[in-house]
């Protein structure tokens, strides 16, 4: 397991990130990985439920492992600035397996969203028109994101992404990451974007 302690948005974040154990199904490696901290998408649910309930995304990307397991997990989690915030936590309607974003101590966190439209730019579009509405569900703005993460599909293009990007968003964004994936729940999704930003 790799832990990292970083400062950010005013706070301190632990990032924690482990692979599964090589040789078992993928849903035992989630649910083997997830046990060790005595807390695939259906194991995700059942074990991250109640207060441990949390924004996520999820993609296929065998380069990221250095075994042969087949299912890895990273975890961020915030220290709150002080005592007695409360999470607030928004699901989709009809409720899906990740939520629709959480707030805790003022910092607004959104599940991963993605598309099955036909092309790039019109699948980050539809994204960015769902991302925009929950922002603003959440009190937020494009304005306060402070961080935005791309996971794109390897047959992509970043400058295609980064144009379509730029056409939707005028604001300025302190920090952003693309990584690579080979795919993702469903067939025909080519991009998967994740927003951290503060109320």
């Amino acid at each position: 397991m790799r832990k990292k302690i970083f400062q950010w948005l005013g706070r301190e974040f632990v990032e924690l990130s482990t692979e599964g154990k090589g040789g078992l199904s993928p849903r035992a490696e989630a649910t083997e990985i997830f046990s060790r901290r005595t807390l695939g998408s259906e194991e995700r649910v059942k074990i991250l439920s109640g207060k441990a309930r949390s924004v996520s995304s999820s993609y296929v990307a065998p380069v990221h492992f250095d075994s042969d397991a087949r299912v890895a997990v990273d975890l961020l989690a915030m220290r709150p600035s002080g005592p007695g915030f409360e999470k607030t936590l928004k699901e989709y309607d009809p409720p899906i397996v990740p939520l629709r974003y959480l707030v805790y101590d003022g910092v607004v966190f959104l599940s991963g969203v993605t598309s099955t439209l036909p092309t790039l730019p019109d699948q980050v579009t539809e994204i960015l028109t769902r991302i925009s509405g929950s922002l603003t569900d959440a009190g937020s703005s494009w304005e306060k994101a402070g961080k935005v993460s791309f996971f794109l599909h390897r047959s992509q293009k970043v400058e295609t992404l980064k144009a379509a990007f730029q056409k939707a968003v005028g604001a300025s964004i302190p920090q952003t990451e693309y990584g690579f994936v080979d795919g993702y729940s469903a067939a025909g999704k080519l991009i998967e974007i994740e927003i951290t930003a503060l109320k």
